[in-house]
C-alpha cells in the first residue's frame, strides 16, 4: 500500500482486517471486518440508505450504484435492505467497487499526508483473533442505531479493531470521515479571519489546510481523551443512551 491508497488485493486480505470500499465517485466509503472465507461482517443501514443521513443524497448515492438494487445475493443470501449488524460476502460488501485496507499505528507524517479521512488512525489494533471475536459477538447483539456522525460503519470497524469507545455522549464518533466532513468546514470557518493579513491567496490555503490537518489529527482515535477501553460483552451498557 502506497502514501495516498491503501488498495489491497483480495488474496492478500487477513481475517481481522479492517476493509473499506470507496462509493460513488469518492463521496464516501462503507467499512468492515473481514473474517475470512470471502465473508465480511458489517454495520449498514441498507444499500439503499448506507450513507446515512436521513436526506436526499441518500437516494442519489443509491442511484449511482454501478450495481441494480432489490436482489437477494444467491451467494450468502443477503438482502439488500438489511440492516444493522450484518455479514456478507466480500462481493456484496464492496458492491462492484475497489478494496482498501484501513491503516492501523500510522506515524504522524504519513497521517497528515493522508489528506482524507476514513483511510488509517494512529490507534494501535488489538490481535486479529479479538478483533474477529468482536465482530462476530457485535453480529448477534448489535452496536446500537446508526448515525452517520456518532456510531456508523467505520466507528464499528474501528471498535473491532481497538476496544475504544467513546464515552462523551455529545462527542463526534471514531469515524475520520465524519471529522473530515466537519473539519473541512471548521477550518475554512476559522482560517477566514486571516485573510486579512495575507495578500497572497495561497498563504489563505496553506492557513486552511493547516488548520485542517491539526483538527483531524486531534480528533483522531489514537490521540483522544474522551475514549475508553470496553469489553464487547460490556458495550450494550455503554451504548444505551447514547445519541443516536
Amino acid at each position: 500500500m502506497g502514501l495516498f491508497s491503501n488498495r489491497v488485493k483480495r488474496e492478500a486480505l487477513q481475517p481481522g482486517d479492517h476493509i473499506y470500499s470507496w462509493r460513488t465517485a469518492y463521496m464516501y466509503a462503507h467499512h468492515g471486518i473481514y473474517i475470512g472465507d470471502g465473508k465480511v461482517i458489517h454495520f449498514t443501514r441498507g444499500q439503499n440508505q448506507e450513507l446515512g443521513t436521513g436526506t436526499i443524497f441518500d437516494a442519489l448515492a443509491s442511484s449511482l450504484h454501478p450495481r441494480p438494487m432489490g436482489t437477494t445475493c444467491q451467494i450468502c443470501g443477503i438482502d439488500p435492505d438489511s440492516w444493522g449488524v450484518v455479514q456478507s460476502c466480500l462481493d456484496c460488501f464492496l458492491f462492484n467497487c475497489p478494496l482498501y485496507r484501513f491503516e492501523y499505528s500510522t506515524d504522524i507524517a504519513t497521517f497528515i499526508a493522508k489528506a482524507r479521512g476514513g483511510m488509517c488512525t494512529i490507534a494501535k489494533t488489538d490481535s486479529l483473533e479479538l478483533v474477529t471475536h468482536r465482530a462476530n459477538y457485535l453480529l448477534n447483539h448489535g452496536f446500537g442505531s446508526y448515525h452517520i456522525f456518532h456510531n456508523n460503519c467505520e466507528d464499528f470497524a474501528i471498535y473491532c479493531k481497538t476496544g475504544l469507545l467513546v464515552i462523551e455522549r455529545n462527542g463526534i464518533g471514531r469515524s475520520g470521515q465524519a471529522i473530515t466532513f466537519l473539519g473541512a468546514p471548521f477550518s475554512a470557518v476559522v482560517s477566514t479571519p486571516l485573510r486579512f493579513l495575507m495578500a497572497n491567496p495561497w498563504g489563505l490555503v496553506a492557513v486552511t489546510v493547516g488548520v485542517y490537518s491539526v483538527s483531524r489529527f486531534a480528533a483522531d482515535i489514537g490521540v483522544r481523551s474522551d475514549v475508553a477501553k470496553v469489553e464487547v460483552e460490556d458495550l450494550a451498557a455503554n451504548l444505551t443512551g447514547r445519541r443516536t
